[in-house]
């Protein structure tokens, strides 16, 4: 097949399709930006007039899409590369991101922070993002030592799934009791990069970016791990050590990503799982491929969420969601024998 036979022009490709995609999304908006401003605001040595003399479209691509842009393609990024990952780890072409309790417990967290009035800030990341990023990383900390320290696949997701619904009844609580705060709250689950800064871009892009390539140093060993735990000790390698490990790095990631966008479904499930069928399981290749892939995916799904129903936006994860959701019931029927 074409796809894994030129796995490299492959990535090549989508590169290309990521920077026209986010060329494209510049362009488009409540406020029609032509492409050839588009070139000159961001490149204005290319420009004799040394850029554009409109001020308010410097603004709108500098200060609103340009952050915007490239948070979402940085989120796509960490949750397909988290998605990647996870369906390694537990050898399941439906693990996704979310899977140990990641969204849960940012939920509960920015419910809880919202109701409680938390108002505190870090590197110029505002109380929400703190909130997201605390409660989806520890939460996935004692999901993995309430599975007894990751022994058990098995463990790990029945512990994820008790403690994920037992954070999503503590967040109705506290939005049972804090009713003027669901409409925030609701809003925030649905995912949504309408308050995009330039600071979420450079806290969040070195966490996930980094992370990242971490992960593809140490991908030789992810691939041995999908042979089972017995081989993969056979051959060398720690399979308890470095699962935490893989586990770490991916929810690390994720929670970054959920820290700066909401709760955005489907991006670690569906793009890692297509790039598995076209280019093959190894991870060497596939983590690379599924940062490019994400984020173009996250990137259109976005700019269709702002410009379907223009001025009014519609949160990102619903986009995702109608994208996935679909593609999540083939996955079922798939693995039932239903269809080929």
């Amino acid at each position: 097949m074409f796809f894994k036979k030129h796995q490299k022009m492959v990535f090549l490709l989508l590169l290309l399709l990521l920077a026209v995609a986010a060329f494209t999304a510049a362009t488009v908006g409540s406020a029609s930006i032509p492409f050839s401003d588009v070139l000159k605001i961001l490149f204005p040595f290319l420009s004799p007039e040394g850029g554009v003399s409109n001020h308010a479209f410097q603004v709108i691509i500098l200060k609103i899409r340009l952050p915007r842009i490239l948070l979402a393609i940085i989120t796509g990024m960490g949750l397909a590369v988290s998605g990647t990952v996870f369906q390694g780890i537990f050898r399941n072409p439906m693990a996704n991101p979310y899977m140990l309790g990641i969204s849960s417990g940012s939920a509960f967290a920015v419910a809880a922070g919202m109701a409680l009035g938390f108002q505190a800030t870090f590197l110029g990341m505002g109380a929400i993002s703190i909130s997201a990023f605390l409660g989806g990383f520890l939460t996935s900390l004692i999901v993995y030592f309430i599975s007894g320290g990751g022994k058990s696949v098995f463990s790990l997701l029945l512990s994820g799934i008790a403690i994920g619904f037992f954070l999503s009844a503590l967040m109705s609580l506290v939005m049972y009791l804090n009713r003027n705060q669901i409409e925030n709250i609701v809003y925030w689950t649905m995912g949504s990069f309408n308050a995009s800064t330039w600071t979420k871009v450079a806290v969040s892009a070195p966490v996930i970016i980094l992370s990242s390539i971490l992960l593809m140093v140490f991908s030789r060993d992810l691939n041995i791990m999908i042979t089972g735990d017995d081989s993969a000790k056979s051959l060398g390698v720690e399979v308890k050590a470095k699962r935490l490990f893989f586990l770490l790095v991916s929810t690390f990631i994720t929670a970054g990503a959920v820290s700066v966008s909401g709760v955005i479904g489907f991006v670690g499930l569906v793009v890692p799982h297509v790039l598995r069928i076209l280019t093959g399981p190894d991870h060497r290749s596939l983590i690379p491929l599924s940062m490019v892939s994400g984020g173009i995916f996250l990137l259109l799904s976005d700019t269709l969420a702002r410009t379907l129903l223009s001025p009014t936006e519609i949160p990102v994860g619903i986009i995702t969601s109608i994208f996935g959701a679909p593609f999540f019931i083939y996955l079922l029927f798939r693995k039932r024998n239903i269809i080929p």
